[in-house]
């Protein structure tokens, strides 16, 4: 079979709290995007709705997965044949709390889904006042073009036994959505621990980040040997890279360490 490489674009912008505004935006960027190259395009976390800081109105602007963001993503899949990648905030089960959800869709609908595991809970924040943690289920993960993508948001960065499992899943790629917050060294850990995940487990890794002054901005995607491919600095903007699955395989034939590890992952109970 013939391998093609695939455009994997990261898009770079601010949501806000407007709703509309946010899906305009979405809709320029996918334009962009698909006009560059790109089959899949990722946008960072809470791409439908954003404040800072966090307040009632989360929940207020919370949707479901069939809910008019999701179906705003899906037409723009359908009219652009690509497949999207974006956070949203999704509703919960308890009052005043919301899911914080990254969905992937084609022109068909929802192709897989992600609840942030690991809540931001440091550097003086407090995401557990208003986010409930996702639960410790089977990965989802989307294939196209023969290339198998997963999903994770942001703080999950910062736990490696999170993209181990998702390496585990076959993924080529893995894609985070991340608002990645601004303060010392922050984009030093963003960079070092998207090169690391990478790194460790031999595949592709792609971040979409707010830009300044919320977030660090810094969208990249990283190839399987740690190596940025393409990189967005503090802009609004999209940044496509072609990632291959036979660069994945020539990795991991010099650099065997999935298959040479002596240890597997266990959820903590």
């Amino acid at each position: 079979m013939t391998v093609t490489p695939l455009g994997v674009a990261v898009a770079q912008f601010a949501p806000t709290a407007d709703e509309s505004a946010n899906l305009d935006a979405i809709a320029d960027l996918v334009e962009r995007a698909r006009r560059r190259g790109a089959d899949v395009v990722l946008f960072p976390e809470y791409s439908s709705y954003f404040v800072d800081p966090f307040d009632a109105s989360l929940a207020e602007h919370a949707q479901g997965l069939d809910g008019p963001f999701v179906r705003a993503l899906t037409a723009l899949a359908a009219a652009h044949d690509v497949h999207i990648v974006a956070g949203l905030v999704e509703r919960a089960a308890s009052p005043g709390r919301v899911r914080n959800t990254v969905v992937a869709v084609d022109a068909g609908g929802i192709v897989a889904r992600y609840r942030k595991l690991h809540l931001y809970d440091a550097f003086g924040q407090r995401e557990s006042d208003w986010v409930e943690p996702g639960d410790i289920d089977v990965a989802e993960t989307f294939d196209t073009g023969g290339i198998r993508f997963a999903l994770m948001t942001c703080y999950d960065l910062r736990f490696p036994e999170v993209a181990r499992v998702l390496a585990d899943t076959g993924a080529h790629v893995v894609l985070v959505a991340a608002e990645w917050v601004r303060g010392p060294l922050k984009e030093d850990h963003w960079r070092t621990l998207l090169q690391a995940r990478a790194i460790e487990n031999t595949l592709y890794v792609a971040g979409a980040d707010h830009p300044p002054p919320l977030g660090v901005g810094h969208s990249v995607v990283i190839d399987p040997q740690g190596v940025p491919v393409v990189h967005i600095g503090t802009a609004t903007d999209v940044a496509v890279a072609f990632v291959d699955v036979r660069a994945v395989e020539r990795v991991r034939r010099v650099n065997p360490a999935l298959a040479l590890r002596r240890y597997t992952v266990a959820p903590r109970v």
